[in-house]
């Protein structure tokens, strides 16, 4: 089936004007993800902030209950015994000043950037390259540790990072279609639960104003705000 005709049928079984409950909108994105390859199942949040203003700016991690059924490639910047830790939780790329010159050169093969906190000074160096696509090592999300261990075995085992956009946007994937509707429904409430939980001191008024789902090839299906805060 083309793209555009899946596309069709797709937004056929969905009312675009209507908020469904969570449970419901879950089903209609699983059952339009047709896709040739496993779809990302993603979550959209429109928050009531202007991250413009830092005492606005939403921005954590979520360990979801059943994982991003995606393995991410996670980089350690480490020296030593720290490095050894490192590989031995399974990090996929492991180094030093070695790493900071293939990073400093645009080679950047990894999702997730890890540092021990006497490696931020090479590090820091780098966040013209690594602050625009968001992996600099942050202290906030774990990332920057004593404990690489810990945080490349949490990274490996579907902790996700999430950080509001300028329109007050949170985009984040929670699983694959091929998760049960159960397991996709944990994960956005745990992921919903996270962001309730970082609600910035400046935010006023709403902070959770709209919620949407959709399969990586679907449309998107609104969901009622209250059916994702009530458990």
């Amino acid at each position: 089936m083309a793209n555009g005709k899946r596309m069709t049928t797709a937004l056929k079984a969905v009312d675009r004007e209507k908020d469904y409950p969570l449970t419901e909108a879950v089903k209609i994105v699983k059952s339009n993800a047709k896709a040739k390859f496993d779809e990302t199942i993603e979550v959209a949040l429109n928050l009531g902030v202007d991250p413009r203003h830092a005492d606005q700016m939403v921005r954590g991690t979520v360990l979801l209950p059943n994982g991003t059924g995606k393995t991410l490639r996670v980089a350690v910047f480490a020296k030593g015994p720290k490095a050894d830790e490192a590989k031995a939780a399974g990090a996929d790329i492991v180094g030093a000043d070695d790493l900071f010159a293939q990073v400093n050169e645009g080679k950047i093969e990894f999702d997730r950037c890890i540092a021990t906190p006497d490696m931020m000074g090479v590090v820091g160096r780098l966040g013209k390259v690594l602050g625009p696509r968001g992996l600099m090592p942050n202290p906030k999300l774990g990332t920057v540790t004593m404990d690489v261990s810990a945080a490349v075995k949490a990274a490996k085992g579907g902790q996700v990072e999430f950080r509001v956009e300028k329109a007050g946007l949170i985009h984040a994937g929670v699983g694959k279609a091929s998760f049960s509707e159960a397991q996709l429904e944990q994960n956005v409430r745990a992921l919903i639960d996270a962001v309730m939980k970082a609600k910035p001191t400046g935010a006023k008024g709403t902070y959770l104003k709209k919620v949407s789902v959709s399969s990586t090839m679907g449309p998107g299906v609104k969901v009622e705000v209250p059916s994702v805060l009530a458990h």
